[in-house]
């Protein structure tokens, strides 16, 4: 390997605690990247004269800390402040280049390590952005993508991703840049979830485009959750939430066939699943359910357990399911969750109990053009025998989806239903 190579790689992986580190200092996220992209070219430049640092990471926390410093003393901050600044052992110095630090204190860096990407977290997750601005920020300073990258897996123009990446670093400007208080980061720990969960959701099945997966997503978000689970070890729903995504990306290679078109959970090779992701899944949720009275993620945790658990589809323990549903709903009363019991029921006690509620959800405003509704009642219509009405349910579904390969599936149905 390369030390080009070599350096790029580290920087990537450290990428979200370097710029975390910068922005503590700075309290000003552009200039915060800056920093770490400068520490990435002092590494090229030194590293093949020099020969690789015994630690290339923490190489590259020094020469972050000491950009960051540089740029202070040219803001020529008050001199209380830049003492406070210098006085720190591992960011003091004034070369622009670093030697490495033998004698750095390991447990005590590794501590302000967790505490930067911690901090990071929060701030891209901050109350005052919206969510589309919070998952696009996640993305560039914690996920480590470029703009571009965002703009491809959303398939959104490059233009209105850089927009909403700037926009939300101004509305950031005057806000703290430290961790909040306890009672704040519980509030705001739920937006950080939801964040990684939309992440890998939009990577689990695209809402658009052709293919139905888009698996850098769903690696990003299983980084961000893991990270989360060592940043905060006491957090159930934390645990809850790795546990459901590693359980769902587990089975990402049994989820398209040789011709890249979607093969559905029943008739999937459960040999293909890897059972890796699973045995980290269902550590994740021990480890939730040990912690307390568990929460919306850790209860579909447990869902995506019991599929995680059977075999083949048959032994599925669909009852389970269901009752993981009720659970679920009297914590978060939601259509889409209502949507879910109401086809395990079809699968636990028969498509003739789930039809009468899939049409009092489609009374529903928020399923109105929801194309999963169309689809549920598709399949369950088939299974009742209402071939008719199964193909016009398939070929509405099909209509409203945005994914081609979705789509394409949905079609394929509704074609085999009118032959």
């Amino acid at each position: 390997m390369s030390y080009a190579d070599l350096a790029a790689g580290v920087w990537r992986i450290e990428r979200g605690r370097l710029v975390g580190a910068a922005a503590k200092l700075l309290r000003d996220l552009d200039e915060a990247e800056d920093c770490a992209q400068d520490a990435l070219m002092a590494a090229l430049d030194a590293w093949p004269r020099d020969g690789q640092p015994a630690n290339p990471a923490a190489w590259l926390m020094t020469a972050t800390r000491n950009k960051a410093l540089d740029r202070l003393r040219r803001r020529a901050m008050l001199e209380r402040e830049h003492q406070h600044l210098a006085a720190d052992d591992v960011a003091a110095g004034s070369h622009v280049v670093p030697d490495f630090v033998d004698g750095l204190d390991a447990a005590r860096d590794q501590a302000e390590i967790g505490d930067e990407l911690l901090r990071l977290i929060f701030i891209a997750c901050h109350p005052v952005l919206p969510r589309e601005a919070q998952v696009a920020l996640t993305l560039r300073l914690l996920g480590g993508l470029e703009t571009a990258e965002i703009a491809r897996a959303f398939l959104l123009p490059e233009a209105t991703v850089a927009q909403r990446i700037v926009r939300a670093k101004k509305a950031l400007g005057g806000q703290a840049f430290e961790l909040p208080g306890p009672q704040e980061r519980e509030q705001r720990l739920g937006a950080v979830l939801a964040v990684v969960y939309l992440i890998f959701n939009e990577g689990h099945s695209a809402g658009s485009g052709a293919s139905l997966l888009r698996p850098a997503l769903c690696d990003e978000a299983l980084r961000l959750a893991r990270q989360l689970q060592h940043l905060l070890p006491q957090e159930a729903e934390v645990h809850g939430l790795a546990a459901l995504l590693e359980i769902q990306a587990s089975r990402l290679p049994a989820r398209l066939d040789a011709q890249g078109r979607p093969v559905l959970l029943p008739d999937q090779d459960r040999r293909r699943w890897d059972a890796l992701l699973i045995h980290r899944g269902l550590a994740a949720l021990e480890r939730a359910l040990a912690l307390g009275e568990p929460g919306p993620y850790t209860l579909q945790g447990s869902i995506a357990a019991c599929h995680a658990r059977a075999a083949r589809a048959e032994d599925t323990d669909w009852e389970a399911i269901v009752a993981g549903y009720d659970r679920l709903l009297a914590l978060n009363p939601s259509p889409v969750i209502a949507l879910n019991r109401a086809v395990a029921l079809s699968f636990a006690r028969g498509p003739a109990e789930a039809w009468p509620l899939l049409q009092a959800l489609a009374a529903q405003p928020q399923l109105q053009r929801y194309p999963w509704l169309a689809g549920a009642q598709a399949d369950v219509l088939e299974r009742l025998g209402r071939v008719g009405e199964a193909r016009e349910a398939y070929l509405r579904a099909a209509e409203l989806s945005g994914n081609a390969a979705q789509r394409g599936l949905l079609l394929e149905r509704a074609a085999r239903l009118a032959g």
